[in-house]
């Protein structure tokens, strides 16, 4: 029999299965044989995984004894695989020093973001945020920390100072301060003001430094101190003085070979005027005065300022009260005195009289062993004039004036006005230093900058040397006559210098007033009158103002609430309207907004020329505001006995007349046990049934009232005549 060979078939590959076995049996029992798979790309370098022997010995002790079939064999070998894989990848991280840890493989460490090593996740964009945010808060605590910090300031203290003005120089709240002060036993408010001691020791007890002010006194004092070198010759000034239409502006016109008279209204000076003239090569300026009596301030500004006087006297009139208080202000400012003995042309010209007349007033003549330069002259024939001139020479010479030219100017204001085209303008004479185009000055309260300098003769100039009469274009507001001129090096020393000087001016302004029995029961019923002068110079209002203050009377009294120079504004107008006040305009027009307002609102504006109108104007308005007088004359009485009822006419009053007459039309009152009951005009009178104009004394008649019936027996009628004067300042 034929035996039948079986076969046995194996799936795969045929030839690696018969070798794996064979394989298998030349290991020991407990050994599993794992060959590793070839790559399908046999040309490509494996890079992940490093090459590791084919046959590698894998000891079970729980190995099963039988041989697993193909497919077991198959899973087994690849889970086997892959774990291989992982062991091996996580034993290589841990070879280069990280951690093994999956959920920290994950995170975003130090070391990890040093390295730059980007495996992982990146950080989120809200860890990003917070991370951020916590960084601000750090910063911004530490920036809150630094800002606590106390600053220390340099804290300037004037003479006076508000507690207001402290704390914002200080940079404190002023509750503090308050706060401080009660702490100390002193009640005050924001609006209170402290001298300079208790606000440094306030500034020192808040940990700031003080600095005291420099008063503007010892500022100018340092501006103004001349030093002896580089000194040079200066020009004169000579003040003309003396009484009104004594020849002083006709001498000037003569000298000058001007016409200024003819400019005047009413032929007087009523402005401070300089003048420059030259004579051989030599200048002398001039400064000339009003001389009437309400200019007494100019006159005495013209004697502080000057160096020598030229005192007019004309030879037919003598010397005047005006004569006599230019050698006062002369004498105050220690100046020496050359007289000018005017109009000797005329017929009645006495000069001797004069030189007597002024023997008594200690102006002793040469001719009569004085020191006096007397000088006859005239202006028409221009008599004696070079000798004045050289007379006014040789007394400058004595006196050997001197000033440094180099130095920055200063110089005293003359006059100051505002034109309509230019703005302010202020007249000055420079006493030292030269004055140049450009300068930074300050003028009393007000400050500026040169814009431009005109001279006597109307020409524009760069410069302007000492003892030179000029007008300064610049200055931020009108200045007042009579203020210092002084330049500073730049525009902040000016300003400051300008702030303190409008700062002490408010020291002292308004003083409290403390009420006393005797104030309280005082009667104040005094009326006033408002006025509101404007004039076209500072000099002008100023002699106005201080005219009318010297008009005074019990009931009534006069009050400027405005005195400026320039045109009348609307603004004018609407102050006067407002507070009921008198507009006058000296000098001055109206503009065209203001005369259209004023026409409006029914205001007059008074315009003048001359002083001696305004000052009647004033007088006749105070006058029109006094009670006028009433002067009562008894003219006679009548006692009532009956009252009868009459038709057509109403109560009539029969009574008869005690003493006088009564007259029909007279005023009359009605007298009931000594009390006036009634006070009006007789309105007819009966006599017999018939009217009468008068009744006599002893004589009854009917008597009827005006606007009164209620007649009571033994009433009083007594019938009078008023007589009304009426009163004048």
């Amino acid at each position: 029999m034929e035996t039948k060979k079986t076969k046995l078939k194996l799936s795969g590959n045929i030839k690696k299965s018969i070798s794996s076995i064979e394989k298998a049996k030349l290991q020991g029992k407990n050994s599993v044989y794992i060959e590793r798979k070839t790559s399908k790309f046999p040309n490509r370098k494996n890079t992940n995984f490093p090459t590791r022997p084919s046959i590698k010995p894998f000891s079970t002790s729980t190995a099963k004894k039988s041989a697993p079939n193909n497919d077991y064999e198959k899973r087994k070998l690849a889970e086997q695989r892959a774990t291989k894989r992982l062991k091996d990848d996580v034993e290589k991280k841990d070879s280069r020093g990280k951690i093994g840890s999956k959920r920290r493989e994950l995170k975003l460490t130090v070391s990890r973001a040093l390295s730059g090593d980007e495996e992982g996740r990146s950080r989120s964009l809200a860890a990003l945020k917070r991370a951020k945010q916590k960084e601000n808060r750090i910063i911004q605590k530490d920036d809150t920390k630094e800002s606590l910090k106390p600053i220390k300031r340099d804290v300037n203290i004037p003479e006076i100072i508000t507690i207001r003005e402290l704390a914002n120089r200080m940079a404190e709240q002023s509750s503090n301060i308050i706060k401080h002060l009660m702490g100390m036993g002193v009640t005050a408010t924001i609006n209170h003001s402290i001298d300079s001691d208790t606000a440094e020791y306030l500034v020192k007890e808040f940990g700031h430094n003080p600095i005291k002010e420099e008063k503007a006194e010892e500022i100018v004092k340092k501006i103004k101190e001349i030093k002896s070198e580089n000194l040079k010759n200066r020009p004169p000034i000579v003040t003309v003085m003396g009484h009104v239409d004594h020849g002083k502006t006709s001498l000037l016109d003569v000298l000058r070979s001007a016409n200024v008279v003819s400019g005047e209204f009413g032929g007087i000076t009523q402005h401070i005027g300089a003048y420059q003239i030259n004579h051989n090569s030599k200048k002398i300026t001039f400064i000339d005065t009003p001389g009437h009596a309400a200019f007494t301030e100019m006159r005495a500004r013209g004697s502080k300022l000057t160096d020598l006087v030229v005192l007019v006297v004309a030879a037919d009139d003598g010397v005047k009260p005006q004569t006599v208080e230019s050698i006062k202000h002369a004498k105050a400012a220690k100046v020496p005195i050359v007289v000018a003995i005017n109009k000797c042309d005329l017929p009645e010209a006495d000069p001797q009289k004069i030189k007597n007349q002024l023997l008594e007033y200690e102006l002793i003549a040469e001719e009569l062993s004085g020191d006096t330069l007397m000088v006859e002259v005239s202006t028409k024939t221009k008599k004696n004039l070079d000798k004045l001139i050289e007379s006014i020479l040789l007394q400058s010479e004595l006196l050997d004036l001197k000033t440094d030219h180099e130095t920055k100017a200063t110089g005293v204001v003359l006059e100051s006005k505002i034109d309509i085209g230019r703005g302010p303008i202020a007249n000055i004479i420079v006493t030292s230093g030269t004055l140049k185009k450009g300068d930074y000055f300050v003028s009393g309260l007000q400050s500026g900058k040169v814009r431009a300098i005109i001279n006597d003769l109307g020409e524009n100039v760069n410069e302007a040397s000492p003892a030179s009469p000029i007008e300064v274009l610049g200055i931020n507001g009108a200045a007042k006559s009579g203020d210092d001129f002084l330049v500073l090096s730049n525009e902040k020393e000016a300003k400051s210098l300008c702030d303190v000087r409008v700062q002490e001016s408010k020291v002292g302004k308004n003083p409290l007033k403390f009420v006393t029995q005797e104030s309280a029961f005082t009667d104040k019923s005094s009326e006033e009158l408002n006025i509101i002068i404007k004039s076209d110079v500072h000099g002008s209002s100023e002699a106005i103002k201080s005219a009318v203050v010297q008009i005074k009377h019990d009931e009534i009294k006069p009050k400027i609430i405005l005195s400026d120079i320039g045109m009348i504004t609307e603004t004018d107008v609407s102050l006067a309207k407002a507070s009921n006040a008198v507009l006058i305009a000296f000098n001055v027009k109206p503009t065209k907004e203001a005369k259209k307002l004023a026409e409006q609102e029914k205001i007059t504006i008074s315009s003048y020329n001359i002083i001696y109108e305004v000052l009647d104007f004033i007088k006749s308005k105070m006058s029109g505001l006094l009670t006028p007088n009433v002067e009562e004359q008894i003219i006679g009485s009548a006692e009532i006995l009956e009252i009868f009822k009459v038709s057509k006419v109403g109560k009539v009053a029969g009574s008869k007349v005690i003493d006088g007459e009564i007259t029909n039309n007279s005023d009359a009152r009605v007298i009931r046990d000594g009390t006036i009951i009634y006070n009006g005009k007789i309105g007819s009178i009966f006599r017999e049934k018939n009217q009468a104009k008068q009744v006599s004394a002893g004589l009854e008649c009917g008597i009827t009232l005006r606007d009164f019936t209620d007649f009571q027996k033994n009433d009083i009628i007594e019938a009078y005549n008023s007589k009304i004067t009426e009163r004048r300042v």
